[in-house]
């Protein structure tokens, strides 16, 4: 190998590193998608329940296999500022860690006096073993494709404030003297210093990391009046914005929509956001309540980021007279196929008692998210976009029905048969023996068509079809639940 060859391979190969060391990122020619390690990415997960760092009982390497023997590559852990009650919920609840397994970022102080026991913290000091959990999860997870989303807070509930380190009885310089309806605003400057430096601490400890998405918070209004929660989300934004300027990587940041769409807890056009976030499947036209994931992709679009559904029902049991199993897959398809960009099932499987999650139940629903990565993952995704436009007509009455296109080149398109619950938090599906005839608008060309069942994964059939253009006629396999299409142009 001559001097030259060698130089201009080693050159090759720092481009290469430099292009694949870098953080998550909006994809470049369709922000709605990401860029990971080079490729288009999507984002789809069924996880615990956010206590992977701050409760010690739970391996979260057992976690992680368990998502990459899915495929799974997305997990969301609180990152210390909120926890729950022992056993809320559900038996082995992670957010609910026992007083003595509890890990946060403050460190214990040697005076006594703790609400549930032990020291009080001292807000002065950070927990150096915190950090290197926090950290080795990250690595763990970068080592099996699993991007982080460190969520920094959750809304804060009368039965979960005094069990924070900010509460005035459990650190030594009383802050944190309020009830939990003014936990997240900015009425008490001496707590708001100490959620920021929480918060800019946790990104500079992170920055290094290419797998990390930092989110403000979960439910940031549900305690608290829109009014007043808006301006303590956008200073903390302005937290994160501030601290990585001085960093050498940037993040991606997320923050959920509550209220109403344009109202003070929603930022989906501000510059320092990167991803809009909703829960659930609508979450209700209350002014009052979250916005869901279908009613992000409907409404917040047009903003040209990524559209994240970060949280469902919790699996199983708020999945009410339902087939939960199905619920939860439905929810996810219509989802993802429907332009979605992240996907989170919230999953009561997952313990510290078992932190794999092994049921058999869980089986099926990781198994259909795997299903739904490798459908979307089978086109070339990040060239299309959002688009029930092309279904002309044929989807009956009590079915949704979602898709995205590349005109004339790749259309994706998924319905089931269900209805929203009265909360509009979930679906109630209603299996039978369907079977439409589905009109759809196409150009002129020869396509593939393939139908998949969501719940195996499986093709069901694939034929090939010329078109002159204009209105097609398909006719589905009979299907019980759901039913997806595939479309792709033949060269």
């Amino acid at each position: 190998m001559s001097k030259r060859t060698g130089f201009l391979g080693l050159a090759l190969l720092l481009v290469v590193t430099t292009v694949l060391a870098e953080p998550i990122k909006l994809h470049p020619a369709n922000p709605h998608y990401y860029l990971f390690n080079g490729r288009p990415t999507v984002l789809i997960t069924s996880a615990e329940h956010y206590g992977a760092v701050v409760n010690l009982d739970f391996d979260y390497v057992k976690y992680l296999d368990a998502l990459k023997a899915y495929g799974m590559n997305y997990t969301r852990p609180y990152s210390g500022a909120v926890l729950e009650v022992v056993d809320e919920y559900v038996k082995g609840n992670p957010l609910g860690p026992k007083p003595r397994r509890t890990i946060v970022p403050w460190a214990r102080s040697n005076e006594p006096g703790h609400v549930y026991g032990d020291n009080k913290f001292d807000l002065d000091k950070w927990n150096p073993e915190y950090f290197a959990r926090l950290k080795d999860l990250i690595a763990k997870a970068a080592e099996r494709g699993i991007v982080v989303e460190i969520c920094f807070f959750n809304s804060e509930y009368v039965e979960h404030w005094p069990r924070s380190a900010l509460y005035y009885e459990n650190n030594i310089q009383g802050v944190g003297k309020c009830d939990f309806e003014d936990v997240q605003t900015l009425k008490h400057p001496d707590l708001v210093q100490r959620q920021s430096e929480y918060v800019s601490k946790i990104t500079q400890e992170v920055n290094a990391y290419d797998n990390v998405i930092l989110e403000i918070c979960d439910e940031p209004s549900n305690s608290t009046a829109h009014a007043d929660a808006g301006p303590w989300v956008g200073h903390l934004l302005q937290v994160v914005h501030d601290t990585e300027e001085k960093l050498p990587k940037k993040h991606l940041v997320a923050q959920e929509v509550e209220g109403p769409i344009g109202g003070p807890v929603d930022f989906s056009g501000s510059p320092l956001l990167s991803i809009i976030v909703g829960q659930y499947v609508w979450g209700g036209d209350a002014d009052s309540e979250q916005m869901g994931g279908m009613k992000g992709l409907d409404y917040e679009y047009g903003h040209n980021k990524p559209i994240e559904l970060n949280e469902t029902a919790y699996y199983p049991m708020w999945y009410r007279n339902t087939d939960p199993v199905a619920a939860s897959r439905v929810e996810a398809w219509e989802f993802m196929v429907g332009g979605g960009a992240s996907f989170n099932h919230l999953n009561s499987r997952f313990t510290a008692e078992d932190p794999a999650g092994n049921t058999p139940d869980n089986a099926q629903v990781l198994s259909a998210l795997r299903h739904l990565k490798d459908f979307i993952c089978s086109f070339d995704f990040a060239k299309m976009r959002a688009d029930k436009s092309f279904v002309v007509s044929g989807v009956p009455d009590g079915a949704y029905c979602r898709g995205m296109s590349q005109v004339g080149e790749q259309y994706a398109l998924y319905h089931h048969h269900s209805e929203l619950e009265h909360d509009q938090m979930y679906y109630i599906v209603n299996p039978g023996h369907y079977h439409e005839t589905l009109v759809l608008d196409l150009p002129g060309g020869t396509y593939q068509e393939d139908w998949v069942d969501p719940a195996s994964g499986s093709l069901i059939n694939s034929s090939t079809f010329t078109h002159q253009g204009g209105k097609k006629h398909l006719d589905t396999p009979e299907h019980t639940v759901d039913i997806a299409l595939r479309i792709k142009r033949v060269p």
